[in-house]
């Protein structure tokens, strides 16, 4: 184990470095300095970080600034969205009519909580991303959205991993002073848990991290678990290690 430390170590502060920023979609987080800006956008950039890393990019500028005119916070709250067309499509798979329900979801949330930080706050991460669905649910005729992925069994399917909630997380509650931002201070670096796609899957894999074939909920545990016998108070700073030692390249895998 030392010696799979010693690699993990090396590759996480190879990775985690103020360059890392430019190119990755936590860029767009950082443009914004308001608190309510950064929540917002953080939410977004996670939900369309699935692709081409320059789509993605592309997307978000678009999404951030032609869209909502460069202040997201306002915008979400001024219902100025619900002006767009359905089909208008913004990244991918992800439409105008998404758009507005993430945007329906974020005002509830803002208008009852001020913030989402206390819906995760509640209970264990699982819990609290159950409770961030079961509020943007409320807000949307107690619709669900596939953008939002589940974090508990259903008709037979495993558990997602949830992984870009668990990347927005990582962003939202790490505070390393380089690259993770950690505006939020009710959740503790400890008590995340790792963001898993097919790439982070299979090199953990490869470095004997992980037993189980599937990229599910069950995975996540399983190698945060073992990430927090390396590194009890900050498992999730290996992201940048696993990202690293498989060379991930441009694309974002969606799980």
């Amino acid at each position: 184990m030392e010696q799979l430390k010693s690699l993990l170590d090396e590759k996480a502060a190879q990775y985690n470095i103020p360059s890392f920023i430019e190119n990755d979609p936590i860029s767009f987080p950082h443009s914004f300095s308001k608190r309510e800006d950064v929540e917002v956008v953080a939410l977004l950039a996670s939900i369309i970080a699935w692709g081409n890393r320059r789509m993605i990019l592309r997307s978000g500028n678009r999404m951030f600034h032609e869209i909502m005119g460069g202040t997201p916070y306002n915008y979400v709250m001024s219902g100025g969205w619900e002006q767009l067309d359905d089909k208008l499509n913004i990244h991918r798979t992800f439409f105008a009519r998404d758009f507005k329900y993430i945007c329906r979801g974020l005002r509830r949330i803002f208008m009852e909580y001020g913030s989402m930080e206390p819906l995760f706050a509640c209970g264990d991460i699982w819990e609290g991303i159950e409770s961030f669905r079961r509020e943007m649910a409320v807000a949307n005729g107690g619709e669900f959205t596939r953008h939002i992925s589940n974090p508990v069994p259903a008709k037979g399917k495993p558990a997602s991993a949830c992984k870009r909630i668990h990347m927005m997380l990582r962003w939202l509650c790490r505070n390393d002073g380089i690259v993770d931002i950690g505006i939020w201070k009710e959740i503790p670096p400890s008590r995340l848990m790792i963001p898993i796609d097919v790439h982070v899957a299979r090199t953990a894999r490869a470095l004997g991290l992980v037993s189980r074939k599937q990229n599910d909920r069950r995975t996540v545990e399983e190698l945060t678990a073992k990430l927090r016998e390396l590194s009890p108070e900050d498992p999730v700073r290996y992201d940048f290690a696993l990202f690293g030692v498989g060379e991930a390249g441009d694309t974002f895998n969606e799980q």
